[in-house]
């Protein structure tokens, strides 16, 4: 018999009572919350979309403390309202235009809610085979549905496969990881006297100065050196500029790797050419991964394809289906040419996790292909809503988007006073005020300020722009139209005022 714990009571172990919420409940709960959550949604666009809070508003509203007795539910959920709401910036108001899309819709929320119940821990197929086998499956759909390459579809006689990541920064540093175990392996196997240290401070990758800052971070977590390489007029990499640092680098004795390309970056939106340097790529044995976190998801529509046109050249490619595919956070699509290439730089094989059907063919252990060990059911979001949308359903949606993008892109061009700084391909449009960067600032306090509608800025050429994208499912034209008289309402207050 185990002792009672130090520091117990005793006899008291067997009177102890533990709140606990059963089945009953949970079944009345759960219908309360549904209702909760689809009048949210529902009508979300009645809140501020920007929340009108200081920075430690929420220590006052709650204990210092966990409560020592169990709370009651109903007051649990009050304080919802009183504590969560007001400091939520509601990414999902037809009224939020920053950033980019944070996917939602009700399918994929519901399969989150089967993947919570279900709960297992999906490092290996025989921790539960169908959190392995249908992630490889999805991937094979959507790599499908975005007609890639073969070589990198599982269920071909490839090499290649699909895999679930959290998001496009871990997708870009496992490439990287990869790539740079690939290039220390590959120097050694000719040089045997050369130590990792010494290769790896020769290693040396490179990214568009236009490329997130994830890419940077992926860098310096691998503790390899990166370079930005300039951007044309368009703010896109090119081969030719790309070409010339290679040659240079290879001169003064470092050794090229990795080259992360960038279709639709975070700034604008832009293409990197990626027809041009993947042969490039090739041909100097670097690895090549392309990031399309946010684009990605409209290769699924026969017009935008010819963006991915150069794939083939890939070593490895990655989007997020959670920005704008309708899974929800999170949910990041990695595909590699050469799946071996991922898993021998990170395979552990402890006994507590070895299994009898590990070296079959037919399956793979997730576990090789990421960071965690463990992994959530995520393909269900994927299964839930391909099945439930259609590929021709999630095209509307896309199509439905950039129309929206495009329509506000008219409304900017029309008046005089604004300008638009990059090309307008999806859902992003980055325009404006004619003048200094001090009145485009201005501009947006005023925007932020007011929580009517909200957005961010970014940089491009110098210069400070405003970032208008298309984020929400229900977002339509109406709240277009409203947005930009809001934005032309507060211009015409600004340059009323005598400094302006």
């Amino acid at each position: 018999m185990s002792p009672v714990p130090i520091g117990w009571p005793s006899g008291e172990c067997s009177n102890l009572k533990i709140r606990t919420m059963d089945a009953e409940e949970f079944r009345r709960r759960g219908r309360e919350m549904v209702d909760y959550v689809a009048n949210y949604l529902e009508n979300i666009e009645q809140r501020p979309v920007y929340p009108d809070v200081e920075p430690g508003y929420l220590r006052s509203l709650i204990p210092t403390e966990a409560p020592l007795e169990p709370d009651n539910y109903d007051d649990i959920i009050k304080d919802v309202e009183r504590v969560i709401m007001p400091g939520v910036t509601h990414w999902h108001s037809p009224y939020f235009f920053a950033y980019f899309p944070a996917a939602n819709s009700y399918p994929a929320l519901l399969a989150d809610m089967l993947c919570g119940a279900i709960g297992c821990i999906g490092f290996s197929w025989a921790s539960s085979p169908v959190c392995t086998e249908l992630e490889t499956v999805m991937l094979d759909w959507l790599g499908k549905m975005l007609n890639l390459p073969e070589h990198f579809i599982a269920g071909t006689h490839g090499h290649g496969g699909g895999v679930i990541q959290s998001t496009a920064s871990e997708a870009t540093l496992m490439s990287l990881l990869a790539a740079r175990c690939k290039a220390v392996r590959r120097v050694q196997a000719s040089n045997p006297e050369k130590s990792e240290a010494e290769i790896l401070s020769k290693l040396v990758a490179y990214t568009s100065e236009q490329a997130h800052c994830s890419v940077e971070r992926a860098s310096l977590i691998g503790g390899v050196m990166m370079k930005k390489v300039p951007t044309d007029n368009n703010y896109a990499v090119g081969g030719g500029m790309f070409k010339k640092m290679l040659e240079e680098d290879k001169a003064d004795g470092l050794i090229p790797f990795y080259f992360c390309a960038t279709l639709g970056t975070t700034a604008s939106c832009a293409f990197d050419h990626i027809t041009e340097l993947g042969p490039i790529c090739n041909k100097e044995n670097m690895w090549m991964h392309i990031d399309a976190a946010y684009a990605g998801s409209a290769f699924i529509c026969p017009e935008f394809r010819p963006l991915l046109n150069g794939v083939e050249f890939a070593d490895s490619f990655n989007f997020n289906p959670h920005k704008w595919l309708l899974i929800n956070f999170d949910c990041s699509a990695m595909w590699v040419k050469k799946r071996q290439d991922l898993i021998g730089a990170f395979k552990m094989e402890p006994l507590y996790l070895k299994h009898e059907n590990q070296e079959s063919g037919m399956i793979t252990d997730y576990r090789h292909w990421g960071i965690p060990l463990g992994r959530r059911f995520r393909s269900l979001k994927m299964w839930f809503v391909f099945r439930i949308y259609g590929i021709q359903g999630l095209q509307a949606y896309i199509r439905k988007q950039v129309g929206l993008a495009k329509e506000f892109e008219s409304l900017v061009r029309a008046d005089k006073r604004f300008e638009i700084c990059a090309e307008v391909i999806m859902g992003l449009v980055c325009f404006r005020l004619k003048g200094s960067n001090r009145l485009n600032e201005l501009l947006l306090k005023r925007i932020t300020k007011s929580r009517e509608i909200h957005l961010v800025p970014c940089q491009l050429s110098g210069r400070f722009v405003l970032r208008f994208a298309i984020c929400a499912l229900t977002t339509d034209s109406r709240h277009v139209q409203e947005a930009w008289r809001h934005i032309t309402q507060l211009t015409f207050e600004i340059l009323q005022e005598p400094n302006h």
